[in-house]
C-alpha cells in the first residue's frame, strides 16, 4: 500500500502481418489506461507494434496488429511513495503498514524525494520532456485492497511526457542482421500502489496485505488487429504480465486468437483478459463495455510538485529542499545504446555480442573488470564471458549477480543522491525533505573477474592449453578461494614444453589407431581432429592442439 510505482504508456504505429488460417475497466491496483476520443471499435490506448512482418500466401488478406503497453515499474526505494514505511521483498503480510497506508482518518501523504528523483531520471533516459510543474489526482474506485477508496496518481499533468525509446530487432536469420526502431512514450507518472489480495479458496475468503502489491515489473498489453488502411480494430487488454517472455507469448497468442475469430466471422469483444502460461493462451476475465467513472479530482493534500533547472533555481535555495533537473541529468548513467556503440568501436566486437553483454544484469561490469586485469585479446575475453561464464550461470539458472551460493534479496539499482522522505509544505507549495537511505550491492560470483582474468592471462602466454583452461575454470567454480595458478600447479596442467616427448606421444597414438591414420591419408580432413583429441587425452590436456597438429601433419606427410 502506497508503495512507489512508475508507469508509462507507449504510443506507436501499425505493423503488417499475414493472416493466420483457421479462421469496463475495473480499476484494480495501479490501473494506468488513459481515455481518448476514439470511437468504439478503436483502441482507447495508442498502441505500439511489437510483431515482425510475415509474408502472406496468395489470395490472403493481410492483417496489421497494433499493440500498446502500459508498464508499471517499482521504484528502487527503501520506503514507500507517500509514507515512511519500509519496503522489503517477501516481508510478512501487513508488517510494513503505517497509519497512512491503512487509511486511518487524519493521516496525510508524505512525498518521497527518492521517488521523484527516480521519475525524473527515468524521464530523461527516455528522452521525455520533464514538466517543472506536475499535479497529483485522486482516482476513485472501490476494492478491498484500496481502503481509502481512491488511488493517488497523476492523471492531468504527469511528471514527464512525450518521450521515445529506440530498440533493435533481428531482421533476418543471422544475429548480425539488426535494425533499429523507435517507440513513442506518451507519459510517465508517479502512482500509489494498491495492496494485495490473497485468495484463500479452502476457506472461501480473501485476505488483504497492505505491505505492497505485485513485484518489480508488471505490464498490461492492449492489442487489436485490422486490415491495413481500415480503422483500428476492437482492442482487448491482457493484464498483469510479469516477464518479457510471457509478454511476448501473450501478445503472439492474442493476435492469433483475434485473427482466427475474425476470419471465422466472429466479433472481438472489448474485454480484459489474462494469460495462462501453462496453456499458452489468453483467457477472458471481464468485459470493458461499461466505462467506469473514476471521478478524478485534484489531490487536496498534495500541492503541485515543482521542479527546477539551473536557470530557474531560486537564489540561495537549499539543495536538500529542491530538485534540480540539470543536477540529475549530469548524473544520468550512460544509456545502453551509447554503451553498445562504444563496445563495438573500442573492442571490435559484433553488435549481437554487445547486446548479450547488456542484456544480463551485471555481465557488462564483469566483462569490463576482466578486460582491465588481463592482456588477453578482447575477442578472447568476449568469447569466454559469453560462452563459458554465462553458460555456467545458465546451467544453474542463476543471474550474474546471484551466482553466489548464499540466498539474498533481488538486486536493485541505486541513485547517488540517496533517498529522502519529506513533509509537504502546503503554504509554499514546495516539498521539504529529510533522512536518507543507502542501498547494498549484490554479493560477488563464485568466479570473480580477477580469477577469470588470471586464467586468460595463463592461456594467452601459452602456460596452459585451452582444454586445461576449461578444467581450471570448472575447478574455480567448485573451489572458492583458489587461484588459477594454484589449480594448475596442484593438477599439473602446465603446458608440455618438451617437444620430443610430445612427438613420442603422437607417434604412439598413431601406432595404436592405424585406421584413423588411414582415413587421414585418404583425404578425410576430420579424422585428424580425432587424432588430436586422442593425443590431448594421453597428455591430460597439457599439450597445445596447434603444436599437436603440426607434429601429426609432419609425421603423416613423411
Amino acid at each position: 500500500m502506497a508503495a512507489p510505482m512508475l508507469r508509462w504508456c507507449y504510443l506507436g504505429r501499425r505493423w503488417v502481418l499475414a493472416c493466420i488460417d483457421g479462421g469496463s475497466r475495473h480499476g484494480r491496483g495501479a490501473a494506468i489506461g488513459f481515455t481518448s476520443s476514439r470511437k468504439r471499435g478503436q483502441s482507447s490506448v495508442a498502441q505500439q507494434p511489437l510483431i515482425t512482418a510475415q509474408k502472406s500466401r496468395k489470395g490472403e488478406h493481410k492483417w496489421a496488429a497494433v499493440v500498446g503497453l502500459e508498464i508499471h515499474a517499482q521504484i528502487s526505494s527503501n520506503s514507500k511513495l507517500f509514507s515512511g514505511s519500509q519496503v522489503h521483498f517477501a516481508a510478512p503480510p501487513n508488517s510494513l503498514v503505517s497509519f497512512f497506508d491503512a487509511s486511518l482518518p487524519g493521516t496525510l501523504p508524505v512525498l518521497n524525494r527518492r521517488c521523484v528523483e527516480a521519475a525524473v531520471m527515468t524521464g530523461l533516459a527516455l528522452s521525455c520532456r520533464i514538466n517543472k510543474k506536475s499535479l497529483f489526482d485522486r482516482k476513485h474506485y472501490f476494492y478491498a485492497d484500496l481502503p481509502a477508496g481512491y488511488q493517488i496518481t497523476q492523471q492531468r499533468l504527469p511528471i514527464a511526457v512525450n518521450g521515445s525509446l529506440a530498440y533493435s530487432v533481428c531482421a533476418g536469420k543471422k544475429p548480425s542482421q539488426v535494425i533499429t526502431k523507435t517507440v513513442r512514450i506518451k507519459q510517465i507518472q508517479l502512482e500509489q500502489d494498491s495492496g494485495k489480495s490473497l485468495h484463500d479458496e479452502l476457506r472461501s475468503q480473501t485476505l488483504i496485505d497492505l505491505n505492497r502489491a505485485e513485484g518489480q515489473l508488471r505490464v498490461d498489453a492492449n492489442i487489436s488487429v485490422h486490415h491495413p488502411g481500415e480503422p483500428l480494430g476492437v482492442r482487448t487488454e491482457v493484464k498483469n504480465l510479469n516477464s518479457a517472455r510471457f509478454l511476448a507469448k501473450a501478445i503472439d497468442s492474442e493476435i492469433e486468437r483475434q485473427i482466427h475469430e475474425l476470419e471465422n466471422g466472429r466479433e472481438i469483444l472489448n474485454e480484459t483478459r489474462s494469460f495462462d502460461y501453462k496453456l499458452g493462451c489468453t483467457m477472458p476475465m471481464r468485459d470493458k463495455e461499461g466505462k467506469q467513472d473514476y471521478r478524478f479530482m485534484p489531490e487536496p493534500n498534495l500541492p503541485p510538485l515543482l521542479l527546477y533547472d539551473t536557470a530557474s533555481l531560486p537564489p540561495g535555495a537549499d539543495p536538500q529542499q529542491v530538485i534540480n533537473i540539470d543536477w540529475i541529468r549530469e548524473r544520468l548513467p550512460e544509456l545502453p545504446s551509447e554503451t553498445r556503440e562504444k563496445l563495438v568501436q573500442q573492442y571490435g566486437m559484433l553488435p549481437e555480442h554487445s547486446f548479450a553483454l547488456l542484456n544480463e544484469v551485471g555481465l557488462l561490469e564483469f566483462f569490463q573488470n576482466v578486460i582491465k586485469e588481463t592482456r588477453a585479446e578482447p575477442k578472447k575475453v568476449t568469447s569466454w564471458v559469453l560462452n563459458i561464464f554465462l553458460g555456467f550461470l545458465k546451467q544453474q539458472n542463476l543471474a550474474v549477480n546471484e551466482s553466489s551460493q548464499s540466498p539474498r534479496s533481488p538486486a536493485r539499482s541505486s541513485f547517488t543522491s540517496g533517498e529522502s522522505v519529506g513533509r509537504t509544505d502546503q503554504k509554499q507549495g514546495a516539498c521539504c525533505w529529510s533522512a536518507s537511505e543507502k542501498c547494498h550491492g549484490p554479493e560477488p560470483s563464485p568466479v570473480t573477474p580477477a580469477a577469470l582474468a588470471e586464467l586468460l592471462s595463463l592461456l594467452d602466454r601459452k602456460a596452459i592449453s585451452s582444454s586445461a583452461a576449461k578444467q581450471v575454470f570448472e575447478e574455480l567454480w567448485r573451489s572458492k578461494g583458489k587461484t588459477p595458478s594454484q589449480i594448475v600447479s596442484e593438477k599439473r596442467l602446465e603446458l608440455m614444453q618438451d617437444e620430443e616427448a610430445l612427438e613420442r606421444v603422437c607417434h604412439a597414438v598413431m601406432e595404436e589407431h592405424p585406421q584413423v591414420v588411414m582415413d587421414v591419408k585418404r583425404g578425410n580432413s576430420r579424422a585428424i581432429n580425432k587424432l588430436i583429441g586422442l593425443v590431448l587425452k594421453a597428455t591430460l590436456s597439457r599439450a597445445d592442439p596447434t603444436v599437436i597438429k603440426e607434429i601429426l601433419e609432419k609425421k603423416l606427410s613423411s
